[in-house]
């Protein structure tokens, strides 16, 4: 007989890393992709903007306009490739970079320690200040990969001025860094993921707002000391290169992070920093029922996307008719607009227009999240008791998504009373019925993210959040990809966006909302099918 082969195990902190790594590897290779292909195209499409020497001037126009710079920071280095990709998506790629990396990092900490997965992974040799240090080095790779990506990019196709890539580069990097040691804060703080989740990503929604401030407002621009978004715009790449505001963000992640992880060393596990009362005032409503206690669940949620939705479309409106004035008054930047699909921006029809358009992408992210929310409590088995009653399963699918589109109205109304009032504030000419019409307008997307992700509910639970955002994020960024490169009209239209007809400034195309509400109710169709022949995932 021979002896057997010992089994070797990783070591346990080894363990802990991967782990970590499994479960942020997938979203993160997706944040990689963006961040080296939105800078890609970008640069590549620079030199047909810049074609018509009228342009430049147009282009130097913009810095002059408060509500440009509001919306999308202070240009600087419009003449260069690299100047001009980090006005036009640095913004975009920061909120992108910090909100993943924000929902990452309580997915992964507070989200599996309330699963009550880290009860057995802490009871082995790996003391929690150590697993938490592991599991944000690991999330902190994606930020910090993004970062560098995005500079390899940009030192390629930026222009002779390298410095500049490599500040917006570390910039971007270092926020996404800011994200993840304050999530891992918010996760010691509050006891379960749902507070800990609204509270960074409320900080990291008032230092946009701040920025936006701090940009548009010559008086305020001391605000953006205050901002992670406002430090990386203080940096000014490709124009003075200053490292200092970059390096105050790096020190205020590294003392967040450090905080954070002594945290974690004097709670209790399932525990948090916050004191929870032990007992409360019985709170019947919304118990009455299936859909009652549906409501029950999305009420807070509902809440708190309104309030995004609330502030970034009233500052829409607000900034519409200073906008709208400046492209009448440069007729090249709006004709480069049009060519690019963006007709009839120097009206206030035509800006809300495409703006509202860009509505989809956040209702449709919503739906996603709620539907991804009940197939996370299917699989913490908090719905094993419901559904061992004398109830339909298919009863609970179908509050919980009714539930759904009712918040997805609710969340396209406030907006349309958001850029409404905003408007209407500034002198302008919008009426209600049109800024409702506009925002409906986003609904048939809203639907498909919806029918997406009660399909993948159906057949493969844990990528319902991923497969309800495809229509709405992935059909976006699909369309704007196939334009940027040129692509056939077949390629285009592949992007449910390149169906929607630019409401109020056209009529709806009632041709292709049929067939995309269709659509959207086959995949509900089908993934309730699939729900209700699978057995409960756990």
């Amino acid at each position: 007989m021979t002896a057997a082969t010992p089994v070797v195990h990783p070591a346990p902190g080894r363990a802990v890393t991967g782990l970590a790594t499994r479960q942020v590897r997938r979203g993160g290779l997706i944040v990689l992709g963006l961040a080296a292909g939105m800078p890609a195209l970008v640069t590549g499409t620079y030199a047909s903007v810049m074609a018509d020497p009228a342009a430049a001037a147009s282009l130097d126009a913009i810095a002059t306009n408060p509500a440009i710079r509001t919306l999308f920071g202070t240009p600087y280095a419009l003449d260069t490739a690299g100047g001009f990709t980090v006005w036009r998506i640095g913004t975009v790629l920061a909120v992108i970079i910090g909100v993943w990396s924000a929902l990452a990092t309580t997915r992964v900490t507070r989200g599996e320690e309330d699963a009550g997965r880290w009860d057995v992974l802490l009871a082995g040799r790996v003391p929690p200040r150590a697993a938490l240090a592991r599991h944000l080095a690991v999330i902190a790779s994606v930020p910090a990969g993004a970062g560098a990506a995005v500079a390899a990019v940009l030192w390629v196709a930026g222009g002779p001025d390298r410095t500049g890539a490599l500040v917006h580069g570390a910039g971007l990097a270092a926020l996404g860094l800011f994200a993840v040691a304050a999530a891992g804060l918010a996760a010691q703080v509050f006891p379960a993921r749902a507070p800990a989740t609204g509270t960074v990503i409320a900080v990291l929604g008032a230092g946009l707002l701040i920025r936006m401030a701090g940009d548009g407002m010559t008086g305020l621009g001391w605000l953006r000391w205050l901002s992670p978004f406002g430090l990386i715009g203080l940096s000014t790449p490709y124009h003075h290169n200053a490292l200092l505001p970059v390096l105050i963000l790096m020190a205020a992640a590294g003392l967040v992070a450090a905080t954070a992880v002594a945290a974690a060393g004097r709670r209790d596990v399932g525990g948090g920093l916050v004191a929870v009362a032990t007992s409360r005032a019985p709170r019947p409503w919304g118990l009455t029922g299936v859909g009652a206690f549906a409501v029950r669940r999305a009420a807070a949620p509902v809440v708190a996307w309104s309030a995004g939705i609330l502030a970034y479309f009233l500052l829409i409106g607000m900034t519409a008719v200073s906008v709208t004035e400046f492209l009448a008054d440069n007729t090249v930047f709006a004709d480069t607009a049009a060519q690019a699909g963006f007709a009839g921006l120097h009206t206030v029809t035509g800006f809300t227009a495409t703006i509202f358009a860009l509505l989809a992408v956040p209702v449709g992210a919503f739906a996603a999240v709620r539907m991804a929310a009940y197939a996370a409590a299917e699989t913490d088995r908090r719905l094993t008791l419901i559904a061992a009653g004398p109830l339909a399963r298919l009863r609970l699918l179908g509050a919980e998504a009714g539930v759904t589109a009712g918040g997805a109205l609710v969340l396209v109304s406030v907006a349309a009373a958001a850029t409404w009032a905003g408007v209407a504030a500034t002198g302008g000419g919008l009426p209600l019925g049109d800024a409702l019409a506009g925002t409906f307008n986003t609904l048939p997307i809203v639907a498909l993210s919806l029918g997406a992700a009660v399909l993948a509910l159906g057949a493969a639970p844990r990528l319902t959040a991923l497969a309800g955002a495809l229509p709405a994020t992935g059909g976006f960024l699909w369309k704007v990809t196939a334009d940027s490169i040129g692509a056939p009209d077949w390629v285009v239209g592949l992007s449910p966006f390149a169906h929607l007809a630019p409401v109020p400034l056209a009529s709806a195309d009632w041709t292709a909302t049929g067939a995309m509400v269709m659509i959207a109710v086959a995949l509900s169709a089908v993934g309730a099918v699939a729900y209700r022949r699978r057995d409960l995932a756990g």
